[in-house]
């Protein structure tokens, strides 16, 4: 009996989780006692602490980095999620130094990115919602302009905008979309497909020179909505001129005008805005709408570049309509992938 005693002791002495369980608190021991008593802990890796309080400034105050040279705050906001990556980068850095110093001041930086993005990393979609409306950049030179039109009116969209269209590719777009959108209007190198009529088509004076925005009334079966399109100016990153968003900051100031100035209470635009929702050049626009995949999308949602999406420069931006859900629609021939989001224009509605 007292073999069998042992003999059972010992196998479950050599079970795989009781065995694993005393290696990891023996490692996790070994690290404590690396640090535990090593007075450098406090003086190591100053200076990725002083990094870390850096960053977490530069992200709590983005919006007081001068735009004067080079439109650098603009610049750091169009890519403010992305600061967060050197996180990760100081802790390896901060574990390396066994630097307790460098591990406290990281904690400034997590909670100002969680502070600002937090609220994305959760999937926040709804249900409901009775107008489906889509915006796409289709890139003047898609190779597929076809193609390219039946894979985003196969989201379902009841309102679809396209932006930089050639005028050789719009009777390709025209016949592609024309079996599920009975209306539709081009302006310019916008263009705007709907289920529902318009009326009041008209051009938009971004002070461009040319025509890249356009507006509509749409009579959705809820109610009108004022539906805008919108491509303003591309901005360029140039070494010797910085962030270059002169023009795109101009016309960002006379769409957020006439947006200011229309009558009806609901209203939406659609369109390739050439900056994020971060982007204090934008403040015209975004300081009256707001945008349905901050409220109630599923993540950050990029749409630029189509290969690699950093940024959410393309936008769906509504006012007086409740959004429901938003997301981004698969690659198309373009180099920004389609957005979507579903709204309800009857706020009334239980």
């Amino acid at each position: 009996m007292a073999q069998q005693a042992y003999m059972t002791e010992t196998d479950n002495g050599g079970s795989g989780p009781e065995r694993r369980e005393p290696r990891l608190r023996r490692l996790l021991a070994r690290v404590v006692t690396g640090w535990r008593g090593d007075p450098r802990i406090w003086r190591r890796g100053v200076i990725t602490a002083a990094v870390a309080v850096v960053l977490a400034v530069v992200m709590a105050g983005h919006s007081r980095i001068p735009n004067a040279i080079g439109n650098l705050g603009s610049l750091t906001e169009t890519f403010l999620p992305w600061f967060g990556l050197l996180v990760p980068v100081l802790l390896v850095i901060a574990l390396a130094r066994k630097s307790a110093t460098a591990l406290i001041a990281l904690l400034l930086p997590v909670s100002v990115w969680f502070n600002l993005f937090g609220g994305l990393l959760f999937d926040k979609t709804g249900t409901g919602g009775d107008l489906t409306v889509a915006t796409h950049n289709v890139n003047a030179d898609n190779a597929d302009p076809a193609g390219t039109a039946r894979a985003v009116a196969a989201a379902g969209a009841d309102v679809l905008a396209l932006e930089e269209l050639k005028a050789s590719a719009v009777p390709t777009y025209e016949k592609a979309l024309e079996s599920k959108y009975r209306h539709h209007a081009v302006v310019g190198t916008v263009g705007l497909w709907s289920k529902y009529p318009m009326s009041d088509v008209q051009a938009v004076d971004i002070r461009l020179g040319w025509k890249r925005a356009m507006r509509a009334t749409v009579a959705t079966p809820s109610g009108p909505v004022a539906v805008y399109v919108a491509h303003l100016p591309s901005v360029r990153v140039k070494l010797e001129a910085g962030f270059t968003a002169r023009q795109r900051d101009k016309s960002a100031e006379a769409l957020g005008e006439v947006i200011a100035d229309e009558k009806l209470p609901r209203k939406i635009l659609l369109g390739d805005l050439n900056g994020t929702m971060n982007d204090r050049a934008l403040t015209a626009i975004t300081s009256q709408m707001r945008s349905p995949q901050g409220a109630v999308g599923d993540g950050f949602g990029f749409s630029w570049p189509a290969s690699f999406p950093m940024a959410r420069i393309d936008q769906i931006l509504v006012s007086g309509v409740e959004p429901t859900t938003s997301w981004t629609l698969p690659a198309t021939g373009s180099d920004h992938l389609p957005i979507a989001a579903r709204v309800k224009v009857d706020t009334t509605a239980s």
